[in-house]
């Protein structure tokens, strides 16, 4: 099967980069399935019954999130209804929503599992190396396929995380900084790995947002109101091919 794991929407400009680019890439790379991070993608913090709507229209099969999912009310009655939204599966077991789902699509069983970092995040999760080991002892003999998105800030436990499943899972995609890494790669026992694949928003931005709030932030160390910038389109994502363990990174952008 030919997969393709979209980073981090960013608001309204990451979901009109959605529309603007996801259409030829589904043809040109023949998709079978998608996963994308959503968890910003309304205003920029959060999700909204609206948004899930159009997100799903555009072909996507699942939707991950991260620390931003419960950002807008909405999300609690989406994680309770929607089967392909996803919320961090070491989030405590009474947290609405799934952190892991099984979807079939082209005869084959594809486990989609959502985790979170713990380091640099604030939130006092469970370890999300035992509770990958916990869902992969549930689900190894039910699917043909495993892949997660790894929702975390710092790259040396997102690749300590993916040496940590190689041979288990068949990809582990980062999230969160929205800053693309050059670093996808096949580890040692098969796992296509990629660090942080990038966000879906702005091309002129700081991650996603207006630039002129971040700098003053970092200028006066005082919190601003931060909105997501509408300059230029940026779209990331990493296209694979598990029969033929081919991968690669998609970047493409408009001014």
């Amino acid at each position: 099967m030919r997969f393709l794991l979209i980073g981090d929407i960013i608001g309204r400009t990451g979901r009109n980069a959605l529309k603007h680019f996801l259409p030829s890439v589904i043809e040109e790379y023949k998709i079978d399935f998608i996963v994308a991070n959503a968890e910003n993608s309304a205003g920029g913090f959060g999700i909204t019954e609206k948004v899930y709507n159009q997100l799903i229209q555009l072909n996507i099969d699942v939707l991950t999130s991260g620390n931003h999912i419960f950002d807008k009310k909405d999300a609690f009655k989406l994680l309770e209804e929607k089967e392909n939204l996803l919320r961090p599966a070491n989030y405590p077991p009474e947290v609405v929503g799934k952190g892991y789902n099984i979807f079939e699509k082209n005869g084959k069983k594809i486990a989609v599992i959502n985790l979170m970092g713990r380091v640099f995040m604030g939130i006092p999760l469970d370890c999300p190396f035992r509770k990958f080991d916990e869902i992969y002892e549930e689900i190894k003999d039910k699917v043909d396929y495993i892949i997660v998105d790894f929702h975390g800030e710092a790259t040396s436990e997102k690749n300590a995380f993916g040496y940590y499943v190689d041979g288990k899972a068949d990809i582990v995609f980062g999230t969160h900084s929205h800053v693309a890494t050059a670093d996808e790669k096949m580890l040692p026992n098969g796992t296509i790995y990629i660090t942080d694949i990038g966000m879906t928003g702005a091309y002129h931005s700081v991650i996603g947002m207006k630039i002129k709030e971040p700098i003053e932030k970092f200028l006066t160390g005082i919190n601003q109101k931060y909105e997501v910038s509408k300059d230029g389109f940026l779209f990331q994502a990493l296209f694979v091919d598990l029969e033929k363990k081919e991968f690669k990174r998609i970047k493409k952008e408009q001014y």
